[in-house]
């Protein structure tokens, strides 16, 4: 689909065939070709950097060039030199084809967009794998003994094309949890600390954590857009809208990455003004109004670096030194020598009243301390005042929640938890969901026996403690052993519970909670036996609700243990499948697909009473027409029919 890395071309296709050079009009000379090969090599292996989606498969790519590069450099070495019959250069002649398609590959991976490498993961692979194969095509029948080529170097070459055919054969696996947190970044519009938290693993996993990183980012993407040149409309509208989410999170107001450099309005009437760099605030490159000095001794504005700690950061934007304190402070002098340039150049200045006071934040490290102490008062309405002022506090502000574990806020709030009041239980459970934001709280809340209280909530409290109740599950299971721990301690039967019973938020909080526990082996046999299969069914059959695609994420899950396709592999649930796949949306049918080639493989039977039930004309169709995945989808599963049906 990277047209700019891989041509027009979706990223997922095989290269078009070029036409082979004819035996008697070879388009380079033996030595020529030989250089070529060197050189291709040579540029390839200069990309020593890769991102992390595809890091694995570029170095195993990488290493197999270097290791066939000694029968190149054998054939370069004889002395005298020796020509190169037919059969050879034409093989050679492939083998730079080859080399050329995996240093484009190895670019892409290098200097890409790291959101469509891992939203695009199997369409790229499938780029791997169409490498190999011109490699294969190039090595299979090379003719060593016209060549002149050592046995040693022969043996080492022929094991590498052994190597490549195992590659070009195995099956991908696809990273489920990246998955299904893009579909809830995607799908999801409110503003819950349960998709903060989504959003904070994605910023890891695609390490776009930092200033640096996200400007880079959002260069690759500004060159995709061009090369796309207005095609793939959809997915480029997915790509812009997770690398906008993730800068709110990281705190950098920086969206318009589709058009021009934004020019601010005090600016307009005179454009050419060339302004003073120091005056520019490095996050968001306007003109400092209220210019503040942080640990690192960088000037920034206010509400631009406000912004980067309050979304959890603690380094320096522009030079990524550990802060010390995140205490700001004011410069006076700067703020003066911008006044009198705006002054002279008659510049008016854009005066901002959201601004929260410095001195509200100084008395926080008073207000907090004491609103932990006031979680433990006699005093029922003290107790429900302070529950709902820390609720508030560890929302949005990482400084906050700091202050509020450092007061020994987690166990104040774990044993509100058992409190008869449900009110309370809410406001405890769901301070606890936002302070789980921080990876290093995940443990701290589990340590605090914080897990069996909170399913108790999620068994027996009000609408919103139960929703609350669920996400913070699915916050806390993100640490594997609280994976672990959530299952034995018996979260799963009321996760399905609320899956059948609960609100629509409250199915959707249920739903990616129970995704996130059955990457855990035994939690799917814990599922199973919770009943969640005709949860699963219902929730289907009612499109209205909009759940099609996790429901079918989880049957995938659930798909890939045995005893539980047992379960679920049924003909009714195939007929099911086959209806969505007619009558579904495009990422319907994806996600269908999937689950059928997953039951399939496994069982001949339920592929073949698929296929009668209708679902081959429909694999033609999308295999022709479907998005990109789909389209994979599609053909495997056709040459799976092919086989049940010879």
């Amino acid at each position: 689909m990277l047209s700019s890395m891989f041509g027009t071309r979706p990223a997922g296709e095989p290269d078009p065939p070029e036409p082979e050079p004819e035996p008697s009009g070879r388009q380079l000379s033996d030595g020529d070709l030989l250089e070529e090969l060197v050189a291709t090599v040579g540029a390839a292996q200069a990309f020593q950097e890769f991102r992390r989606s595809h890091r694995k498969e570029c170095f195993n790519l990488l290493r197999w060039l270097q290791l066939v590069l000694p029968l190149i450099e054998e054939l370069q070495d004889a002395s005298p030199p020796r020509p190169l019959t037919d059969d050879a250069h034409r093989r050679l002649a492939l083998l730079s084809r080859a080399f050329q398609a995996a240093r484009r590959l190895l670019r892409c991976c290098h200097d890409g967009s790291k959101i469509f490498l891992s939203l695009e993961g199997e369409a790229v692979q499938g780029r791997f794998r169409a490498v190999y194969e011109k490699i294969n095509q190039a090595l299979d029948g090379m003719p060593y003994s016209d060549i002149g080529i050592s046995d040693e170097v022969k043996e080492q070459v022929e094991l590498i094309n052994t190597q490549l055919k195992r590659s070009k054969k195995r099956t991908d696996t696809q990273d489920m949890e990246l998955a299904m947190d893009f579909m809830v970044v995607l799908q999801d519009k409110e503003d819950r600390s349960a998709d903060r938290v989504i959003l904070e693993r994605l910023a890891k996993k695609l390490e776009l954590q930092s200033l640096a990183d996200l400007r880079a980012e959002t260069m690759a993407i500004k060159k995709l857009i061009n090369e796309r040149n207005g095609q793939q409309p959809e997915s480029t509208k997915q790509i812009i809208e997770i690398l906008n989410k993730l800068k709110e999170v990281a705190g950098i107001d920086e969206k318009n990455i589709l058009g021009e450099v934004h020019i601010p309005k005090y600016l307009e009437k005179c454009p050419s003004l060339m302004i003073p760099n120091d005056f520019l605030c490095p996050i968001s490159l306007e003109i400092m109004t209220d210019p503040v000095i942080i640990a690192s001794g960088r000037t920034y504005e206010r509400r631009s670096i406000q912004k980067w700690l309050y979304a959890g950061q603690r380094t320096c934007p522009k030079t990524q030194q550990p802060l010390a304190h995140l205490s700001l402070a004011p410069n006076f002098a700067l703020k003066n020598l911008i006044l009198q340039w705006c002054e002279k150049n008659k510049v008016e200045m854009q005066t901002r009243v959201d601004e929260p006071p410095v001195e509200e934040e100084v008395s926080k490290e008073v207000l907090i301390p004491s609103l932990v102490k006031d979680l433990s008062s006699p005093n029922l309405d003290v107790q429900r005042k302070a529950a709902k002022k820390i609720r508030t506090l560890s929302k949005e502000s990482p400084e906050d929640r700091i202050l509020i574990v450092d007061s020994d806020g987690i166990a104040a709030l774990v044993g509100l938890l058992q409190y008869p009041d449900k009110k309370i239980q809410d406001n405890a459970v769901t301070s606890l969901l936002n302070l789980s934001i921080d990876e290093a709280n995940k443990v701290l809340i589990a340590k605090g026996n914080a897990i069996p209280l909170i399913i108790e909530v999620l068994k027996n409290g009000n609408v919103e403690g139960q929703e609350n109740s669920a996400a913070a599950l699915f916050s806390l299971s993100m640490v594997d052993e609280n994976k672990v721990a959530i299952g034995a301690l018996g979260g799963m039967p009321p996760l399905v519970d609320l899956l059948k019973n609960g609100t629509i938020r409250g199915k959707k909080d249920a739903s990616t909670a129970i995704f996130n526990l059955l990457l855990n082996h035994q939690n799917k046999l814990r599922a199973i036996e919770a009943g969640i299969v005709p949860v699963l069914l219902k929730i289907l059959d009612n499109t209205k609700l909009g759940m099609v695609d996790e429901c079918l994420s989880i049957f995938l899950l659930l798909g890939s243990n045995s005893t539980c396709r047992g379960t679920i592999g049924t003909e009714s649930f195939v007929e099911t499948l086959v209806r969505i796949i007619k009558e579904g949306t495009p990422k319907n049918k994806e996600c269908a697909l999937s689950v059928i080639l997953e039951l399939g493989s496994h069982n001949n039977a339920l592929m073949v009473h698929a296929l009668g039930f209708g679902l081959h004309e429909h694999l033609t169709e999308i295999a022709k027409n479907g998005t990109s995945r789909a389209q994979r989808k599609a053909n495997s599963l056709i040459q799976l029919a092919r086989k049940c049906e010879s």
